[in-house]
């Protein structure tokens, strides 16, 4: 198998991956920076080319209409799914039909009439009628596996249990509709005829989607959960063959000649190439941006223009589209990029070729949008829950000549975080830093523990503080309930610029344990916090697809797996881990000694240390802890990579019984005085680093961003009493986690993120710290008749984030604020206002665009 590199000529590779550079400058804050570029909060920038219009929430895919004057696109988030149709001639939305589920599969008959959509969470596949320009719903066709006979136009077998039908696909002849189930791991044949399904065969794996080769004869299915691309005769459905490829095998596209198959493959930063007449891989095509960046492009659709020379492939994590020339077997190279909005998850070429269709599944911009509907405020909506801020968008451009690629390739550089240079001015780090410069290079820290929260905004818990960017009217928990977190940030460092990655826990836990969410999590966890099937599958559970956990881990696995490499030791309490069974028998199952749920922490987790259980103490968690903490000061032998939970200040709304939230904020913030107590007044101290996060922010409103959130950061070599307002993220902190202990980047996002230089010093000083005790009563109870104490008591809180977030917040803040006040406007992450597209002309460069902070 060959493999192809970029070729990029007037551009230096990216030299070693180890050198980190500094990034945006102090007070950078996300939103627009002029000249139509924009900040996000991750760090990355985009100006994306062409013109843009909303097209709807998380987009992921689109097909042209019969007669190319229309696109339908099908839209896939927290939000109910839409098929949006949109005139590419007048440049509007012309209608669109709202779904119950719907999830990628969009699939036109050859008749040109009727267009088959994934049916999702229900296990369907369903039918539309195009007529008059116009969708309207036709047959629901349910996929199961034990179909005797047909009801009236309609099959109804036994459901395919968590079916969840992904991509669709229709025979040349219209005879049959192929779709796959892909947490039922099967893919299904659909005879239109009957209304039967004909057949329903296992692939082993989650499957993404499948595709029909051009004479019919065979279906080709890419299994995302297993590496590899299975063929089936399309008239039986008995398996024909399988070829490996990279992880997470995704999107497909056939040669023009329909010799070869491309297959994205997200997992990696490469497009794999199958040769079909013998079955095997002949290619591996580079898609990142520079030849030697870990895993984090997340290539995820493809595009194949009418020539067959061109094939467009969509990077989601690098915000561009890759311009690859395939008219050469085992020739491909890269040609160029072109800038797409935030997250593009699919890329296709006009029929005729004259123009580029892009969607962008997260939009184009994180900008404040104060008036937008908000939690609290009667008549509102959705839209001011992080969940549901993706709106997405579809941008149209002319395909561009070689000049014109050539400067949007540049322009796609010009907004990444690398440093195209091997080294980093001597000015870029300060003298002496306790960071290194480099991976390898020596650090005074030796031991440093992470400590994970849930869900708050900075302004929830800091926006009293006298210093830094806060807004004291969106406090909720401030200094009478968390003085514990109040005090380490003055007496440490103030971080009033740091955004977590993610929005919900389900991508919270990828992003703080591995600088990454794939594109399994990214596009499942907005359907399975819209209640609309997909279970929630990140912090290890499930079958295991690779070294280092299910479908939701990364190629390389998480910072554990990272330090088990390099030899670094490791410890995690409650992160990735899970109750296992009472082996006396003597209680229910699940309630046994605690366990990892994923490889790389088998033997290096906790045993009696609790993971996520709103009914145990964070205190109860420190007792254990520390412990165990004592005992290595009585050995010496302290992990250096120490991953701590605390998880309560997630709250239980008002459950009757339970604590009141700012009981539970209040008791989680003892635990945390404690655990940095403990730290730094021990002997390991002196070469000490604590780091403490929110997986995601989404449990409150900041003026700032949706996604700006608490960051505290502790050590002997902190700038005692300072703030630093650089803008930093959740890679970020890995990142500089990762240069103490010696650990090479382990995604794209922390390559490009900034250590924490700014926030530390040469000089130690080792004063430690002393617990702030609690200021209002941590027995606090919800009454039964307490606002909103019934809804929470029928709230899901078994795991992070099954509640319903936005009324949870909503009980929350009137909770602590009282049953009359109405929960204030939050500045929420919004997206520019949709910019209709014009009908085409000469001119496609990007055009200005005003913000709409």
């Amino acid at each position: 198998m060959k493999q192809i590199a970029i070729t990029c000529v007037f551009l230096t590779a990216l030299g070693a991956i180890s050198v980190a550079r500094p990034g945006p400058a102090p007070q950078a804050l996300p939103g627009s920076l002029g000249n139509g570029v924009t900040l996000l909060p991750n760090g990355w920038k985009i100006h994306p080319a062409g013109r843009h219009m909303s097209i709807g929430d998380l987009p992921l895919g689109m097909v042209e209409s019969p007669d190319g004057n229309f696109l339908v696109v099908t839209n896939n988030g927290y939000a109910k799914p839409t098929l949006t149709v949109v005139d590419l001639k007048r440049g509007y939305v012309s209608s669109r039909i709202t779904l119950e589920h719907a999830w990628l599969g969009l699939a036109w008959h050859p008749d040109g009439r009727r267009l088959f959509s994934s049916g999702a969470g229900q296990t369907t596949v369903d039918e539309f009628y195009w007529t008059n320009n116009k969708l309207t719903p036709g047959a629901v066709y349910a996929l199961g596996r034990d179909t005797q006979k047909p009801m009236p136009g309609i099959n109804w077998p036994q459901p395919v249990e968590q079916s969840f039908v992904g991509g669709v696909a229709v025979a040349p002849n219209g005879r049959y509709v192929y779709a796959v189930h892909v947490l039922g791991e099967a893919l299904t044949m659909l005879d239109l005829k009957s209304g039967l399904v004909k057949a329903t065969v296992d692939v082993g794996a989650e499957p993404y989607t499948c595709v029909v080769s051009p004479d019919g004869r065979t279906v080709y299915v890419s299994v995302w959960g297993a590496s590899k691309i299975l063929a089936f005769d399309a008239a039986t459905l008995e398996r024909r063959g399988e070829v490996g490829v990279g992880e997470h095998p995704n999107a497909m596209v056939f040669s023009k000649d329909a010799s070869r198959l491309f297959i994205a493959c997200a997992n990696t930063n490469a497009v794999w190439a199958i040769d079909l007449a013998t079955r095997k891989t002949t290619e591996q095509i580079s898609v990142a941006l520079f030849p030697n960046l870990p895993p984090g492009a997340t290539p995820n659709g493809l595009g194949l223009s009418p020539d067959g020379r061109t094939l467009l492939v969509a990077n989601a994590d690098n915000n561009a589209i890759a311009v690859v020339n395939v008219s050469e077997p085992q020739r491909s190279v890269v040609e160029g990029f072109i800038p797409a909005g935030w997250y593009p998850t699919a890329a296709q070429f006009s029929r005729d070729g004259s123009h580029i269709y892009v969607l962008s599944g997260k939009g184009l911009t994180s900008a404040a949008n104060p008036r937008g509907s908000q939690p609290g405020i009667p008549g509102s909506g959705d839209g001011q829950y992080t969940g549901a801020m993706f709106q997405g968008t579809l941008s149209v451009l002319a395909t561009p000549d070689a000049a014109t690629l050539k400067a949007m390739t540049k322009t796609v550089y010009s907004l990444t975080p690398f440093d195209a240079n091997t080294v980093l001015s001597p000015a870029s780090v300060p003298a002496g830093s306790p960071i290194p410069q480099k991976v390898g290079k020596a650090s005074p820290i030796k031991h440093v523990f992470y400590v994970i929260r849930e869900n708050r905004t900075y302004d929830q818990i800091l926006g009293d503080l006298e210093r830094g960017n806060g807004d004291p009217n969106l406090c909720l928990f401030g200094e009478d309930v968390t003085p514990n977190a109040h005090a380490i940030a003055r007496e440490f460092v103030v971080l009033d610029n740091f955004y977590v990655d993610a929005e919900v826990s389900y991508d919270g836990h990828a992003y703080s344990t591995a600088a990454y969410a794939n594109d399994f999590v990214e596009k499942i966890w907005p359907t399975n916090y819209g209640s609309r099937g997909a279970r929630y599958m990140s912090e290890g559970a499930g079958k295991m697809r690779n070294a280092y956990g299910n479908v939701t881990a990364p190629l390389n696995g998480y910072i554990w797996d990272a330090a088990t490499r390099a030899g670094v030791s490791v410890r995690s309490y409650g992160e990735f881990t899970m109750r296992g069974a009472d082996p006396e028998g003597e209680k229910d199952s699940g309630v046994g000694q605690v366990v990892a749920t994923v490889p790389g922490l088998e033997g290096r987790v906790h045993p009696n240390y609790m993971p996520y259980d709103l009914t145990i103490p964070d205190n109860k968690r420190v007792d254990v802890w520390l412990e165990e903490f004592r005992q290595f000061e009585r050995s010496g032998d302290l992990p250096r990579l120490n991953i701590i939970r605390l998880g309560n200040d997630h709250t239980a709304g008002t459950r009757a019984g339970y604590p009141t939230p700012r009981a539970m904020i209040a008791e989680n913030d003892v635990a945390l005085g404690r655990v940095v107590e403990a730290i730094s007044n021990s002997v390991f101290w002196k070469d000490s680093a604590i780091f403490v996060l929110e997986d995601d922010s989404q449990a409150g409103p900041d003026h700032v961003d949706a996604h700006r959130s608490i960051a505290l950061v502790a050590s002997p070599f902190i700038k005692r009493g300072s703030v630093d307002s650089t803008l930093y993220s959740t890679a970020a902190m890995l990142r500089t986690i990762e240069m103490i202990l010696g650990l090479p980047p382990m995604s794209n996002l922390d390559t490009g993120a900034t250590p924490m230089f700014a926030a530390f010093q040469a000089t130690p000083v080792a004063t430690g710290y002393k617990l702030r005790p609690a200021r209002i009563d941590l027995q606090e109870k919800n009454a039964t008749n307490a606002w909103g104490a019934q809804a929470s008591a029928r709230m899901d809180l078994a795991e992070a984030d099954l509640a319903p977030e936005q009324a949870l917040n909503e009980i929350i803040w009137k909770s602590v604020k009282g049953a009359g006040s109405p929960m204030p406007p939050p500045v929420r992450a919004a997206f520019v206002r949709a910019l209709p597209v014009q009908p085409a002309d000469d001119d496609d460069r990007p055009k200005p665009r005003r913000s709409s902070r």
